[in-house]
């Protein structure tokens, strides 16, 4: 029987904006606590020399679960998430993953080249994000977890096709696909990803922290 959060961690994407997944935590209707995390070094986070990988973004956010908890990730946050549903597996009891890579080789899987434009656009991100090929295709197995993905029918960066291959391989997972959505469908679709993710958690009531 899986076991209930008793918190929501909000990761962001590579754009490291806290703000992006607010729309969606005030049309929760779980009362569980809420908590929004930034990214050493991405959007208004200062950076940490000693962060230098996405392995140890994932080493931040868990010494943030202090108990049960589900993991909502939007693009590179998916990866982190993964990271750490695979290394904290007696914490994490649902993910959400919105328009991720999940650690998979996404040029294989049809999606474009979005590195050159986004670094001249984010000139100021770590280096080491952009050189980043972080493949986790060979452990996806292993999370035995409720895993709900959430993709834009429109998405360049991510496309279906790489939540389609996420969910041949995760266990336990359904793919939820908004047609007109790009990346952003967690801010531009909040209400009805609030649904889905309070179905996914099985509608257990939102207070505010951090």
């Amino acid at each position: 029987m899986t076991t209930s959060p008793e918190k929501i961690l909000f990761l962001p994407g590579a754009s490291g904006n806290t703000q992006f997944w607010h729309p969606v935590a005030e049309a929760l209707e779980t009362s569980v606590a809420v908590q929004h995390m930034g990214w050493p070094g991405f959007g208004n986070t200062p950076a940490d020399p000693n962060v230098t990988r996405l392995e140890h973004l994932a080493a931040l956010a868990i010494a943030e679960i202090d108990r049960p908890v589900a993991l909502v990730a939007q693009s590179m946050g998916g990866v982190v998430a993964v990271h750490i549903a695979l290394e904290r597996p007696d914490l994490v009891t649902h993910l959400v993953l919105a328009v991720t890579s999940g650690g998979l080789n996404l040029p294989a899987l049809g999606a474009m080249d979005w590195r050159a434009a986004f670094e001249s656009e984010n000139p100021n991100l770590p280096r080491w994000f952009l050189d980043d090929r972080t493949d986790l295709s060979a452990r996806l197995h292993e999370l035995q977890l409720p895993v709900l993905l959430l993709w834009g029918g429109t998405d360049p960066i991510s496309p279906i096709s790489v939540g389609q291959r996420l969910a041949q391989l995760i266990p336990d997972t359904r793919l939820e696909v908004f047609a007109e959505a790009g990346h952003d469908l967690g801010s531009t679709h909040a209400k009805a990803v609030a649904q889905l993710i309070d179905n996914h958690l099985g509608r257990v009531t939102v207070l505010e922290q951090g």
